[in-house]
């Protein structure tokens, strides 16, 4: 009976680690390929695949599809961009269809494998950059625009009133809130 429930938290473990790229996908990429790589030579890379993560600059659609400015981050083991100060740089994700500019909003994470297609050279703030583009395979936009991938915390409510609070969407009773108002002194 122990070995069943020590087996089963193991496995409760391994799915909330899983990657949000399929294994199939993931399969494609290029182990070699970093985004420093690719940002130093994008035509060395073209054709290659690659796991790219980061934050939505912005969205354009057009006739022949869509396209994301993305702020590239580091990625955590399951495919969550991480800290955008860690950022290396700027690409472009291309779609032969359109993307939602509400799904992928500025802001949202988003993690994706690209097939690399070259580089464009655009104005960024003034000055001529050189973005890598890619185009997706495979993307996912993560829930919550916050980087992290937990929703915002509710009105009236501090984290650390709640040790156990996760950001998994749940509404803390109501003796974990923090009272607000011109009534309450004391709280800060």
């Amino acid at each position: 009976m122990k070995r069943l429930i020590a087996l089963t938290m193991l496995l409760l473990l391994l799915c909330g680690c899983a990657h949000v790229i399929s294994e199939k996908s993931r399969a494609l990429a290029d182990r070699e390929l970093t985004f420093v790589t690719l940002l130093a030579a994008p035509d060395a890379a073209v054709g290659k695949y690659i796991i790219l993560g980061g934050l939505v600059a912005g969205v354009r659609n057009s006739a022949e599809g869509g396209q994301l400015e993305v702020i590239q981050t580091p990625l955590a083991g399951n495919g969550l961009p991480e800290d955008v100060s860690r950022s290396k740089g700027r690409f472009l994700a291309e779609s032969p269809g359109f993307l939602d500019g509400a799904k992928y909003s500025p802001g949202r994470a988003v993690t994706l494998l690209g097939h690399v297609k070259g580089k464009t050279t655009r104005q960024l703030d003034g000055y001529d950059y050189t973005y890598p583009v890619v185009t997706i395979k495979e993307i996912y936009a993560w829930k919550y625009r916050d980087g992290k991938g937990y929703p915002p915390l509710p009105a009236g409510f501090d984290a650390y009133d709640d040790p156990y609070y996760h950001g998994y969407g749940v509404t803390p009773p109501t003796w974990f809130q923090r009272p607000t108002g011109p009534a309450v002194k004391g709280w800060q």
